[in-house]
């Protein structure tokens, strides 16, 4: 079963305020004591749940999960001997097995102690938030069904990153505890090659150029992250980007991540002025460059029908082997709706720029 704080996490990713929402589950339920002191509800729930950080429950908080005797509360709400504290969602608790299940897998390399997938965009990674089967974690345990050491219910194994649902590209999978661990701490200590190709709205100033921010989520709208320079908000972020081809209205970039954060691309893009092409979430499903003719407003329509997601591609992964210690690097082409995507704005700018 996963940790409350998982489910915290991917509830604050996918849903909105939960105030907003007719039927609430209960996940989490604690009586305080008759001699309980007065104490913040975000330190007494710390105290009583082993696997959830402080300011997650914060963040929760902060989006309606959090009850005290029925009735949503904020993080700096003093608990009262026997009040009853719960954390609410709007779906009943998950707790089925990872079942797997016979789902595609584009394997890019496989050895005994992991293995890099390539992943198309609308997969979504992991079980959650409504999305119990047909994830990229059930075709995983799929394709290892033989593999007697590997559980995919084992937080020990499994995938050591995430990309979002709508965005294409490589991952790494540990199949042991020992892989995880290796490559775990090369990602914290900001040790890998990551790039991402974009197709991005206007064009930058710069040819090359460095974001670097906290993130957090919009207060504004809990579907979004937003850029904080407020050290004590959010979470460190940097991204270096390159214009690799520019389109007139849009360009072509390769960002390269030293953090990953959620959205972090998204975010980083769209605070520079230049929002990720067809990104429902970040107003790039909008024409945002151009011009008012009508034979260009068809032309962009057509190009957010061939492409009905964020142009986003994980395109190249670098890491030291876990086990050979040597340094191993892999990449994917563009997938086809990006290829066309591309192919369209380059023959748009040969015929009217």
């Amino acid at each position: 079963m996963r940790d409350l704080e998982d489910e915290i996490e991917e509830s604050l990713d996918d849903l909105e305020p939960l105030s907003d929402r007719a039927e609430l589950f209960e996940h989490f339920r604690v009586v305080a004591d008759k001699g309980q002191s007065l104490l913040r509800v975000d330190k007494f729930l710390f105290d009583h749940l082993e696997h959830s950080s402080r300011n997650r429950i914060q963040k929760a908080a902060e989006a309606g999960m959090v009850m005290c005797n029925g009735h949503p509360v904020k993080s700096n709400y003093k608990v009262k001997p026997l009040d009853v504290i719960t954390v609410m969602m709007d779906r009943p608790r998950y707790s089925s097995e990872i079942e797997a299940e016979d789902i595609p897998l584009d394997v890019v390399y496989e050895d005994d102690c992991l293995m890099v997938v390539n992943k198309p965009a609308g997969l979504v990674v992991h079980p959650g938030c409504g999305n119990f089967h047909g994830t990229l974690v059930n075709a995983v345990a799929w394709h290892l069904r033989d593999n007697p050491d590997y559980d995919p219910n084992s937080p020990q194994v499994g995938l050591v990153h995430r990309i979002d649902k709508d965005t294409s590209g490589l991952l790494v999978v540990a199949k042991t505890p020992d892989a995880k661990t290796c490559l775990g701490k090369q990602f914290f200590n900001k040790t890998t090659k990551r790039a991402y190709q974009a197709l991005v709205w206007g064009i930058p100033d710069s040819s090359e150029g460095t974001v670097e921010s906290q993130i957090t989520r919009n207060p504004k709208d809990r579907l979004q992250m937003a850029v904080s320079f407020d050290p004590e908000v959010g979470k460190h972020a940097v991204t270096h980007y390159t214009v690799l081809e520019r389109f007139g209205y849009t360009s072509l970039v390769e960002c390269r991540l030293e953090t990953g954060r959620t959205h972090q691309i998204r975010v980083h893009m769209k605070h520079i002025g230049h929002p990720l092409f067809s990104d429902e979430r970040y107003g790039g499903d909008q024409i945002l460059k151009g011009t008012t003719a009508s034979h260009y407003r068809q032309f962009i329509q057509k190009c957010f029908e061939v492409c009905p997601r964020q142009a986003l591609h994980a395109k190249t992964l670098g890491f030291v082997h876990p086990v050979s210690g040597k340094e191993m690097f892999f990449t994917s082409e563009l997938p086809a709706d990006m290829t066309k995507l591309l192919d369209m704005w380059r023959e748009y700018v040969n015929s009217y720029l």
